[in-house]
């Protein structure tokens, strides 16, 4: 068994640093948009926000930053493009242990390399903003929406603070 060297563990220090400032951009991006939309048109509108131009912003930030950027969930909203992967899965089922173990969804991460990159999750949390549309109750032109955007919608349930699922990020070493 070997020992990182002190490079190697500041190279990961340096990694973690650039994915969790990523992971600030992207909320700091999408969540005004949400709140605007959810202002002008209430959440129903606020679903093109997170369905047009969450994607969007993680294709910017991959431009920008050469990271693979996506969101994933156990429960996904979106079939195409939020489906984890296996690591996604193991660490996901991870966060939802230490959560039920006390841990807050605020400060959650982990990360590690695999197969020649650098692979980091941070856990989203639900936040009030979260449950016009992720509660287990939702206004009906809201459900309208939620079913013509996301017909395959397993994003339902969710209670304040709660995990539903996180950002996943990975760069090529």
């Amino acid at each position: 068994m070997s020992v990182p060297s002190a490079q190697a563990e500041v190279d990961k220090a340096q990694l973690k640093g650039e994915a969790i400032s990523i992971v600030k951009k992207f909320g700091g991006s999408l969540k005004p948009e949400l709140k605007k939309a959810i202002k002008s048109g209430g959440p129903a509108h606020a679903v093109s926000v997170c369905s047009e131009t969450a994607p969007e912003i993680a294709a910017r930030l991959r431009n920008e930053t050469g990271w693979y950027v996506k969101r994933v969930s156990l429960k996904p909203r979106n079939s195409q493009t939020a489906i984890p992967d296996a690591w996604e899965q193991k660490v996901l089922e991870q966060f939802d242990q230490r959560q039920a173990s006390g841990e807050s969804a605020d400060k959650m991460a982990f990360a590690e390399v695999v197969d020649g990159k650098f692979r980091f999750m941070k856990a989203q949390g639900v936040e009030a903003v979260c449950l016009n549309c992720h509660a287990a109750n939702i206004a009906p032109d809201t459900e309208a929406a939620l079913k013509q955007n996301y017909p395959d919608d397993k994003a339902r349930g969710y209670t304040l603070g709660q995990i539903r699922g996180a950002f996943s990020l990975a760069k090529d070493l």
